[in-house]
């Protein structure tokens, strides 16, 4: 194997790897930009905010859910809900259940300096999560939980109405796509899925919380990193 020569671009692009730190309708097919529906944000804020408001208390009648009765709060999402994207991720940890809001902590900490390692503050996206409720003893949740909340979050994403979603975790990827392979082997591809007629372009990453403990991945993160802002200027869109 022929070891390369790291040029100025390379040596930017590890100094950012390393500030980063401590009933769905799916196509597994590269996106072809002329398919893909436009999505108009023809829902005010306040319809959006009745909306979610709506959908929150739809989750909270939930019965019978090991999720919300080990669980403190409910946590939908938060950001702005006018936003191009929408992030996903696997579930709310014990500082997001306390807190009341997702990523928090260390994991929130690692979110931020990856996004703004591609010019996004948090704020101006939306995040959510596969499951509203934190799993007892932060373990992942099972096929069975994700299949159940899916719903919801089909619902979540079509108030929304992002116009790129990212995927973080292997819970969001099954919750999302119906894919339960490992994460690795599906990460940084552009996928779509249709929901009520519109088309949303997505891709799969590793969740902060996988990074903090395998921060030897985070190279392939910031490839994930790369081609979102790539999506970006390609959409031309504006955050």
């Amino acid at each position: 194997m022929i070891k390369k020569v790291i040029n100025q671009k390379g040596k930017l692009d590890e100094q950012l790897i390393d500030t980063i730190e401590p009933n769905f309708i799916f196509k597994n097919k590269p996106i072809n930009r002329f398919n893909i529906i436009e999505n108009n944000n023809d829902t005010d804020q306040t319809n959006k905010a009745e909306l979610l408001e709506k959908l929150k208390k739809q989750i909270n009648s939930i019965e019978n859910c090991n999720l919300k009765d080990n669980s403190q709060n409910l946590i939908l999402g938060d950001g702005n809900i006018n936003s191009s994207i929408m992030l996903i991720g696997e579930a709310p940890g014990d500082e997001e259940d306390k807190a009341h809001k997702t990523f928090k902590g260390e994991v929130g900490e690692l979110l931020n300096k990856m996004l703004l390692a591609i010019e996004i503050k948090r704020q101006n996206i939306y995040c959510s999560y596969a499951v509203n409720f934190r799993p007892p003893e932060d373990r992942k949740p099972t096929s069975q939980e994700i299949k159940r909340y899916s719903v919801f979050l089909k619902e979540h994403i079509s108030i929304i109405n992002p116009k790129i979603i990212i995927l973080m975790g292997s819970s969001a990827m099954e919750a999302v796509t119906g894919i339960n392979s490992k994460i690795s082997s599906e990460r940084g591809k552009w996928k779509e899925v249709i929901l009520r007629n519109k088309t949303y372009p997505l891709i799969i990453s590793f969740s902060p919380s996988y990074l903090i403990r395998f921060p030897e991945n985070k190279k392939y993160s910031w490839e994930d990193l790369k081609k979102i802002k790539n999506k970006i200027t390609e959409m031309k869109i504006v955050i």
